[in-house]
């Protein structure tokens, strides 16, 4: 039976827990040694994930940040440089592990309101063949673009990039944590997208639901490198197939379902709108994540107002920087609990 959740939780996707279908089939996987290759659960979520994202192999890594990380030791050398934006969560959220544990230069670029580097910022920003500078060798990208609400960025986009890394001898590695909410916002097949990367990484857990764990794909070349470096790292696992089997069924049900996060969400900001003293733009609510300010004459910090809401109503929500916050919808919320987050940030504000 599926442990209980007495207080509901919007503060992100990271919170899910399993399905019992996940828990299930936890319960009754095949498992091996992942370390020898012998995990059969796990080489089957490595296969169908790169037959998902239309590449030749996958890596079940331990996180999003690990698979990002994998990704940029496997494509570049140390003094070399990876290129991504400066609200990216390669940048901003992983600890800087590529520069310390890779000794690879971050450049980190401005982006738009939608997490998009310029593509002829990028061009300007390689660095000549000069003794005095890093290698340019890398670009990262995001979608959605977690720090930018979520936004689901065209194809069109990764095109572009990709054909200017082409044309320079550069890599591009998509950090693809949500990238099936992406997608469903889209209408357009992971494919569409990853087509337009070396490399992808994808979440399991977050709106997926699964407990934990990441697939890496690329080629296979690109593979078997990544595979060493998981192995550096201290990522190597051994009876996998107990977390891969909760994946396999995220790829095969989860992704299919996540427009229902979206819909909640759309009528979380369309509520909040209507709360004096709130300020936000439905329209930039592409996926599950909803941002919102509270105006400067409210006489409620985000501190007060979160606060408020866990210990009066068993809600909880996320504060992101100054007077901005962010709820996030996901499998574990429903519309009912939408309405009753609307109903207490009302009855807060009004206070």
């Amino acid at each position: 039976m599926t442990a209980i959740h007495p207080s509901v939780d919007f503060r992100s996707d990271t919170v899910t827990w399993p399905t019992d279908a996940m828990r299930a089939a936890m319960a009754a996987a095949a498992v091996g040694d992942d370390v020898y290759g012998e995990d059969p659960t796990v080489r089957d979520l490595e296969a169908w994930a790169a037959t998902m994202l239309g590449k030749e192999a996958g890596l079940f890594v331990t996180s999003g940040t690990q698979g990002n990380l994998i990704a940029a030791l496997s494509h570049a050398q140390r003094g070399d440089e990876a290129i991504m934006g400066e609200d990216a969560h390669t940048f901003c959220w992983e600890a800087g592990g590529m520069a310390v544990l890779g000794g690879i230069t971050p450049r980190p670029l401005p982006t738009d309101v939608r997490g998009r580097m310029d593509v002829a910022h990028i061009r300007d920003a390689l660095r000549v063949d000069d003794p005095h500078l890093p290698t340019s060798r890398l670009i990262l990208l995001e979608n959605s673009s977690g720090g930018n609400h979520g936004a689901a960025i065209e194809p069109d986009y990764f095109k572009a990039v990709h054909a200017l890394a082409q044309a320079q001898g550069l890599r591009v590695h998509l950090d693809g944590a949500r990238l099936f909410n992406a997608v469903t916002a889209l209408g357009c097949p992971p494919t569409a997208i990853t087509q337009w990367a070396d490399s992808v990484s994808v979440c399991l857990s977050k709106g997926l639901c699964a407990p934990v764990g990441s697939v890496l794909v690329g080629s296979a070349d690109f593979i078997h490198t990544a595979r060493r470096q998981r192995k550096l790292l201290g990522g190597g696992m051994r009876q996998a197939g107990v977390l891969a089997a909760a994946g396999l069924i995220a790829l095969d049900t989860m992704t299919q379902r996540l427009q229902e996060d979206h819909d909640k969400a759309q009528r979380l900001a369309q509520g909040l709108t209507t709360i004096p003293g709130l300020r936000l733009n439905p329209a930039q609510v592409e996926t599950n994540m909803v941002f919102f300010d509270l105006a400067a004459d409210l006489p409620l910090s985000p501190t007060d107002l979160v606060q408020r809401l866990q210990q009066d109503y068993g809600l909880h929500l996320g504060g992101y920087h100054h007077r901005t916050l962010r709820a996030v919808t996901h499998y574990w919320i429903s519309m009912e609990q939408v309405d009753r987050l609307i109903s207490a940030t009302r009855a807060i504000c009004q206070g």
